[in-house]
């Protein structure tokens, strides 16, 4: 006999709020006393409730509180570490999403701010905006695979007219000990987290604001992390000079038509050409077990608009996992989406820099709870231009495209592509 939708409904808030507080019981024991545990569950309750915009005051209304003190003295007095919260957080999505091959994504994106004395902003450029904006710059890691995906880290970037001004970082509460450090620098703080955290990693992408710097490479490479990231046209590739310069003498059949994903007006086609590069020999002095690539994928409808990669993958993978993961770095577009309309991620009114790192994290855990929900949903489903003269390095051998004098292996010593 078929229920009615008001039965339906009754079940589905039933199972909302015994996993909400499932959630509350794993995180709850970071809050040492009763009163700020009472305000997280407020305010996490507040950021997945149906509040217009989820600032103090109508996140206090939300909760039945008179004003917004209470919630403000939590993120701006109360004792709790929102570190250890991160972690708490990266079990939680270990646990409920967490698969063998699954995918980091590293990104920022930018916080439109008014002043001057919000921890870390300034006039910089903000991809988020497409252009240069008085705001604040947040680095994140999100965690993907088939089951969903969820924001996972997070550092406020400070430029250095703030790093090297201490009484202006004191007056922010930026700890003493955060100095100035590149997007990158933060990106790889927080990958070694990651493989330090129970989180399942196969393998990181970035964009090429990441993908360009070699030491960010290196760092996967050293930790045996198979990586796929974007480069700009410019990247030089060991041997062969710029990428796109290589990839203008790829031969037509070695451009194929393949998706790098789902968006949401179907699959992403592409055409992409993938060619191997550089064999890498583990640090132990054992045989290669990675392999370098060099992957372009063109516009089918604009051929004129090419964008590069560069990878790092054990021996025997192939272009289509290489360009699923390339794929994949749209996750962590869809998370900030997700996490700023429904969570309130960029609604903060906070100035001072543990502020900011308390909101994102709590705002980060709401998203991640629903996109557990939401994953627990689905499978609940289930159930129910170079030279003419200069001669073209592109060969194919046993079915992959690689280069036609392969170069010698390197060594730990020796240097990386750059």
């Amino acid at each position: 006999m078929r229920k009615g939708p008001g039965v339906i409904d009754e079940r589905a808030v039933e199972i909302w709020n015994d996993e909400l507080e499932e959630l509350f019981l794993r995180t709850g024991h970071r809050f040492k006393r009763v009163e700020p545990r009472r305000r997280m569950r407020d305010y996490i309750r507040g950021l997945l409730g149906p509040v217009g915009r989820k600032n103090g005051w109508q996140l206090a209304e939300y909760a039945g509180h008179r004003t917004p003190d209470r919630l403000q003295r939590l993120l701006n007095g109360a004792r709790w570490n929102a570190d250890e919260l991160r972690d708490d957080l990266q079990h939680y999505v270990a646990e409920r999403l967490g698969e063998p091959d699954g995918i980091l994504v590293l990104d920022d994106t930018g916080f439109l701010k008014k002043g001057t004395t919000s921890a870390g902003v300034q006039r910089q450029y903000s991809g988020t905006a497409g252009r240069t904006e008085n705001c604040q710059i947040g680095v994140f890691a999100a965690y993907a695979t088939t089951r969903g995906r969820a924001l996972v880290d997070r550092e406020l970037y400070l430029p250095k007219s703030w790093t090297d001004d201490r009484d202006r970082c004191r007056a922010a509460h930026i700890p003493d000990e955060r100095t100035f450090a590149t997007k990158p620098d933060l990106a790889k703080v927080m990958v070694l987290r990651a493989i330090a955290s129970p989180l399942p990693i196969a393998w990181v992408t970035a964009d090429s604001a990441y993908g360009q710097e070699w030491r960010f490479r290196r760092l996967l490479e050293e930790t045996a992390i198979g990586y796929v990231v974007a480069v700009p046209k410019s990247q030089q590739v060991p041997h062969f000079g710029r990428i796109d310069h290589l990839f203008s003498q790829a031969p037509g059949e070695a451009w194929e038509r393949r998706s790098c994903g789902d968006g949401a007006k179907g699959p992403r086609l592409y055409h992409w050409a993938g060619l191997q590069i550089t064999s890498i020999e583990d640090f132990d002095g054992d045989m290669p077990t990675h392999q370098r690539w060099a992957l372009a994928r063109r516009s089918i409808n604009k051929p004129d608009e090419i964008a590069y990669y560069l990878a790092h993958a054990p021996l025997g993978t192939t272009i289509e996992t290489l360009v699923r993961v390339a794929g994949m770095r749209w996750a962590i577009e869809e998370a900030f989406q997700a996490a700023k309309n429904e969570c309130g991620l960029d609604q903060y009114e906070v100035r001072r820099y543990t502020g900011w790192m308390r909101h994102v994290t709590l705002a980060m855990l709401a998203h991640a709870f629903l996109a557990v929900m939401a994953a627990d949903a689905a499978a609940k489903g289930a159930a129910e231009t170079v030279p003419a003269l200069r001669p073209s390095p592109w060969q194919k051998f046993g079915g992959s495209w690689q280069l036609s004098t392969p170069p010698r292996l390197t060594s730990p010593s020796s240097t990386h592509a750059r």
